[in-house]
């Protein structure tokens, strides 16, 4: 099955729909220009710690890069990095555009944590029955307006913390002038390497560069401890970088103390980049 865009429709488009698209992929090709590098932080399936782990790594790139470093929170639905980050709203709205919030380390930060009420679930308007209708193309416009309107300014790099599955990657990258490419994290186990490994192929297929697998939880360190113990089995990390012929960047344990510093693993991303 086949389907036609906007453009290839020959007849007069009286929506405007299809000059609104173009012009917001404009802006956005304009809005990233100062930005040296974009990079997709994705995986298979929640809970593996991905907000995490991108937040780890936007701290440890701040800590590398003369140029600032941002955060989109692309999890529209569960956003979390804004609070990793200690970012608040609410955001400033200008003529030019909006400014992000800005977290520890200086981190730029944009997320639907600042629009959305305490607790309050991400709802569409429209009559409730229908919203899965065309609720995939309000969530890309969502996420297109982000990279569009938001002033990111000078940056070396911007970390985009996708939802779960291959979908995110896919569609943003299809927005992304000059992406840099993709980190994949998993956890251990058989079920998350099945998981990622689609999301990677679905990536890797629609063009977009595998930088690395970043295995999480690979083992539980306790406060004063010198050694991990496993937490789940398996070897997920390996077996997807020995798939994908790609680099395993780190395995990162689990620490009750929640410590966000990532200084080894931010080596590898920036050895993954070079």
């Amino acid at each position: 099955m086949s389907f036609r865009t906007y453009f290839d429709v020959p007849d007069a488009d009286r929506s405007g729909l299809g000059n609104q698209i173009a012009e917001q992929r404009r802006r956005v090709a304009q809005r990233l220009a100062s930005v040296r590098r974009v990079v997709l932080v994705m995986s298979g399936k929640g809970g593996v710690g991905k907000s995490f782990l991108t937040a780890a790594l936007a701290r440890a790139m701040a800590g590398r890069m003369r140029g600032g470093v941002g955060v989109l929170d692309a999890d529209l639905r569960s956003p979390t990095v804004a609070r990793l980050l200690g970012a608040n709203g609410p955001l400033t709205v200008t003529d030019d555009g909006v400014q992000p919030a800005v977290g520890v380390d200086g981190i730029k930060v944009m997320s639907t944590e600042f629009l959305l009420g305490e607790g309050r679930p991400l709802e569409w308007r429209g009559p409730a029955q229908e919203r899965f209708v065309s609720r995939g193309s309000l969530e890309v416009g969502t996420l297109r307006e982000f990279l569009s309107d938001v002033l990111w300014g000078e940056l070396d790099m911007l970390f985009i913390d996708l939802p779960p599955g291959a979908d995110g990657a896919v569609e943003l990258g299809g927005l992304i002038p000059n992406l840099t490419g993709a980190l994949a994290v998993t956890i251990p186990s058989e079920e998350s390497r099945a998981s990622v490994s689609r999301t990677m192929r679905a990536a890797r297929e629609g063009g977009i560069r595998l930088l690395g697998v970043i295995e999480n939880m690979s083992g539980y360190r306790c406060d004063g401890c010198d050694t991990a113990r496993p937490l789940f089995s398996g070897n997920a990390g390996a077996e997807l970088a020995g798939e994908f012929r790609v680099d395993l960047l780190g395995r990162v344990p689990f620490s009750p103390s929640g410590d966000l510093g990532a200084p080894n693993l931010g080596d590898a991303v920036l050895k993954a980049l070079a």
